[in-house]
């Protein structure tokens, strides 16, 4: 019998250390205040700022919306990306992607500033994930596996752990995460020949590649934990993850659930990023003063 990995609990426990950091810098006065930039006006992002904006007000953090129409011009976006930038009262800036085709993500994400870039767009910031002793912004999705993972204590140091999926999203900077918590990485991708003949011997599974259930039960064994990070729209309008979880559920040591799982954990991290960037910016004020 399988073990739901549920993300509420993990959700709760970061919001209880992002209140007292929340709190600790009202009392000197200083809110944490994220922008978020949307172009157009996509269902998905729309609702996707809802969630955070709710999410926001609970935390204490404060929260704006600059919306731009979906015929912007670069030079535009990169303008108002450039004013949040030089405004000491923005700690955090959050652009929805994809963008429209017209506009050019490889250079807009380089204008981001990378103390504000608290959704990890900025190379600089994948940069400093390589350079462990260097503290940055680590991607969100990424970031909220590992809190998982050592929520529920599942061991990271000498676990062999097979990631199916290699984006510069998740998979590349997940397993460097992990190679940080002392865990043996393996990575499989499209051309990898056997993708079972790795997952099948792992301790822990973690899936991102975007394919409606497209990993069976036969991927894993009875004591795999597997992490499903895959958030999948069916024909019919249900939501499903990368792994078939009906199928899968039984067969395995644990799984992440796609409704509640790891979605909802990487929204709180988005947000503690709002509160590191405050901290970072008043204590670099702090020394400069």
């Amino acid at each position: 019998m399988g073990v739901k990995l549920d993300g509420k609990p993990v959700v709760q426990h970061l919001r209880e250390d992002i209140k007292k950091r929340v709190a600790l810098l009202e009392e000197d006065g200083n809110t944490p205040t994220m922008l978020i930039i949307r172009v157009g006006e996509r269902e998905d992002d729309i609702s996707y700022e809802k969630s955070i904006l709710k999410n926001c007000e609970i935390l204490g953090i404060r929260s704006f919306v600059k919306c731009l129409p979906v015929d912007v011009s670069q030079e535009d976006l990169i303008a108002v990306i450039e004013q949040a930038n030089t405004n000491d009262d923005i700690h955090g800036i959050m652009l929805f992607r994809p963008l429209p085709a017209h506009l050019d993500l490889e250079v807009i994400r380089d204008v981001i500033n990378p103390m504000k870039d608290i959704d990890c767009m900025n190379p600089v910031n994948l940069q400093k994930v390589l350079e462990t002793n260097v503290k940055g912004i680590a991607p969100c999705t990424p970031k909220a596996v590992v809190e998982l993972l050592k929520y529920y204590n599942i061991p990271l140091e000498g676990a062999n752990i097979t990631m199916v999926g290699s984006s510069l999203v998740v998979g590349k900077p997940l397993g460097l995460l992990l190679i940080e918590e002392k865990a043996t990485v393996t990575f499989c991708h499209i051309y990898t020949k056997d993708v079972a003949a790795f997952t099948t011997k792992a301790d822990i599974v973690i899936v991102a590649i975007g394919k409606a259930k497209l990993i069976k039960d036969n991927y894993f064994n009875e004591n795999t934990v597997v992490i499903d990070v895959g958030i999948n729209v069916t024909e019919d309008g249900k939501i499903c993850g990368d792994v078939d979880y009906d199928l899968v559920f039984d067969k395995v040591k644990a799984i992440t659930p796609t409704v509640g799982g790891i979605g909802i954990i990487t929204t709180t991290i988005l947000l503690s990023h709002v509160v590191e960037a405050c901290e970072t910016f008043v204590q670099s004020y702090s020394v400069n003063a």
